[in-house]
């Protein structure tokens, strides 16, 4: 028996209702794997600004640094809208990926063959479902490079002056695309070995770089069928043929905007999990992607499964328990195979609406059967 140390942040909103959920979800794993999960609640987000006058405070990062992996609800809210940047809840995720190392992204976007009719695509286009894994570069890129504001002397061809100017830097070193792109190589080779680096070397010297270190070590995985594509061809894929994508592996502004738009696909936000990972053998952090939904928070409607699927990733990424994260995603198949929604992903012809309470139960139930 194994006993692994989770920091639970429930963060705002919806938060504290889908990590509750999951939490039961992963006491029924340890019940039935021999395992033990310690849970540590600790703060962060908007409920630590009100309680200890800032997002990320350094005894919440003291246990999550501790821990063998943390599982985060969600942070933010209208609240806090009007604080500055770097007392804004979403400055406690930037400080959690900075002080755990967290360079890479993995966000699955998976439409389950039950849920087609809530995909905006055609029905055509999704019939087998969808399955694609985007690996983002998380710590570098223009949101980390250079920035700028100041005034121009400047002016435009035909006189006008310039006025203000501002710049960002995107930067990119061959070590950072390196480990993201093993990760992304990683990846495929555990699951249909294809491999699409998105770029746009057309135009970028940083996109040129990442295609000479994908060059460089895409011998070492033989196995994996590796394809370039320009972010804006990437962009029209997704919706043109997402059947065919595997793995995507990008920059981290281009990984920010094709997850939002592969999430698109799936038809609800409230179904996609997602991971941050460093170093092996430091704590990844996972949660669900859809925010902390301020105008259900307390409904008792919210959609835990993202959540829980991001369990599922954390025992197979962090703790070593690859088969019992398969065992969470396949009660989470038979929970919807047997009808059973959240407000969310439910339609018309749905009978088995279930609130957060009763879809957690019919997740553990399922569990309990495998």
């Amino acid at each position: 028996m194994a006993v692994f140390k989770i920091a639970v942040i429930p963060g705002d909103g919806i938060g504290p209702e889908v990590t509750a959920s999951t939490c039961e979800v992963l006491q029924k794993v340890a019940s039935k794997s021999g395992n033990e999960f310690v849970f540590t609640e600790v703060s962060a987000g908007g409920i630590a600004i009100d309680t200890y006058g800032e997002p990320l405070p350094a005894e919440s990062l003291r246990i999550a640094k501790e821990s063998d992996a943390v599982l985060l609800g969600a942070v933010g809210g209208p609240k806090w809208d009007n604080l500055p940047g770097k007392s804004r809840p979403e400055a406690a995720l930037l400080g959690l990926r900075k002080e755990l190392a967290l360079y890479a992204n993995l966000r699955l976007a998976i439409l389950f063959p039950e849920l087609k009719s809530a995909s905006p695509l055609r029905p055509d286009l999704v019939e087998n479902g969808v399955d694609i894994l985007i690996v983002r570069e998380l710590t570098g890129g223009i949101y980390f490079g250079k920035r700028g504001l100041e005034k121009s002397d400047e002016c435009l061809p035909d006189g006008t002056p310039k006025g203000m100017e501002a710049f960002d830097v995107e930067t990119y070193s061959e070590a950072e695309i390196e480990r993201i792109l093993r990760v992304g190589f990683t990846s495929a080779m555990q699951r249909r070995k294809q491999l699409t680096v998105v770029d746009k070397a057309n135009i970028l010297e940083t996109s040129r770089l990442w295609r000479k270190v994908t060059e460089k070590i895409a011998p070492e995985y033989p196995e994996v069928s590796v394809e370039f594509m320009y972010v804006d061809n990437a962009s029209m894929q997704l919706l043109r043929r997402p059947g065919s994508m595997d793995v995507i592996v990008t920059s981290n502004m281009f990984g920010d905007i094709l997850s939002d738009e592969a999430g698109m696909i799936t038809g609800s936000i409230g179904m996609l999990p997602s991971a941050s990972l460093g170093t092996p053998g430091t704590p990844g952090m996972y949660e669900p992607v859809h925010g902390s939904a301020p105008d259900i928070a307390g409904k008792g409607i919210a959609n835990p499964l993202a959540t829980i699927l991001s369990a599922a990733m954390m025992l197979r990424y962090s703790l070593g328990l690859p088969e019992e994260g398969e065992k969470i995603e396949k009660a989470v198949r038979s929970v919807l195979s047997q009808g059973f929604r959240t407000t969310d992903i439910a339609s018309s012809s749905d009978t088995h609406v279930l609130g957060t309470k009763e879809m957690t139960e019919k997740v553990i139930e399922a569990y309990e059967k495998l």
